[in-house]
């Protein structure tokens, strides 16, 4: 009979990436993660993993077993958590990923404050420039920002968020004000080269008119930080988050453009893995968050 802990074991494996990976984790030689998968595979008599691959490649069987063990593993854990939360309060390792930007500003410190409310809870908190809807299992909350591709995951409102196009003064009296998103084509334009989209095709909306329009980058970035400075610099135009650009539209080092056509909002959510049946510290932790930014966004005030 499969026990939990080989559940866990298992999930180790799929988590990190390989066998070596996984031994360096479990603090055991890869020696011992081989013989022990092994034992686990003529136990169940079905192959797990295809080892003979170049890359650790689960078998269906194998996907089969990490999908719904986690299910379950999250489940019994979930019901401990509780029974210990009757008597010792919120507990447990709470896993966290946010985008780089808006996690430094607004998701770091959330997290300390939460964490000195419940220091019993250990806190582990991934910034990342890319992505992390792929391997969302590996978190226990995914926050994310902007249109949310199909997913099997449920999402919950943070924040509002729009977003704006901006430039600073000093380009606009060189170049002067678009008075139509086909002006932008006449002006350079700064691209942040994020989550795989086409980000030099920028939309735009007035009542029923829409309009596209493919911006020529003179400059691109990974890092929201470094083109709002290029764009308060006056190195060109970007299309940027309002909590991002809000305190630099207040202070004057940057302008907003063409306030008569709307970009695609951005909202914040924040990812899980079930609507219900979630950790305590999740769910404490996800109504911590929202309360953050309850009545007004601080981008907004």
């Amino acid at each position: 009979m499969t026990e939990s802990s080989d559940i866990r074991f298992l999930l180790t494996i799929q988590d990190s990436g390989s066998l070596a990976a996984a031994s360096r984790k479990l603090g055991v030689s890869p020696s011992a993660v081989t013989q022990r998968l092994q034992h686990l595979e003529k136990n169940l008599a079905i192959r797990l993993l295809d080892r003979t691959a170049r890359k650790l490649r689960f078998t269906e069987e194998g996907l089969l077993l990490c999908q719904r063990g986690r299910g379950l593993l999250q489940q019994f854990d979930t019901l401990f958590e509780d029974l210990h939360e009757r008597s010792s309060g919120l507990v447990g390792t709470l896993k966290i990923n946010a985008p780089l930007g808006f996690g430094r500003r607004y998701v770091a410190p959330a997290v300390t404050a939460f964490q000195q409310q419940h220091p019993h809870i250990t806190v582990a908190l991934t910034l990342s420039d890319t992505p992390m809807i792929e391997t969302v299992d590996r978190f226990d909350i995914v926050v994310h920002i902007g249109e949310l591709q199909t997913s099997n995951l449920v999402g919950f409102s943070i924040a509002p968020n729009a977003r704006f196009v901006c430039a600073a003064p000093s380009l606009i009296k060189r170049f002067g004000m678009p008075a139509s998103p086909a002006d932008l084509a006449h002006l350079p334009c700064i691209v942040l080269a994020e989550n795989n989209e086409d980000v030099s095709l920028w939309t735009f909306s007035k009542g029923k008119t829409r309009r596209s329009m493919r911006v020529a980058s003179s400059l691109s970035c990974n890092d929201g930080d470094v083109i709002r400075q290029w764009a308060c610099e006056g190195q060109g135009v970007i299309l940027r988050s309002e909590w991002d650009v809000a305190d630099d539209l207040r202070s004057g080092r940057l302008i907003r453009l063409l306030p008569t056509w709307k970009t695609p909002d951005a909202d914040v959510i924040a990812l899980t893995h079930n609507r219900t049946g979630l950790p305590a510290r999740t769910r404490h932790f996800m109504e911590f968050l929202q309360g953050r930014f309850k009545p007004t966004p601080p981008w907004r005030t």
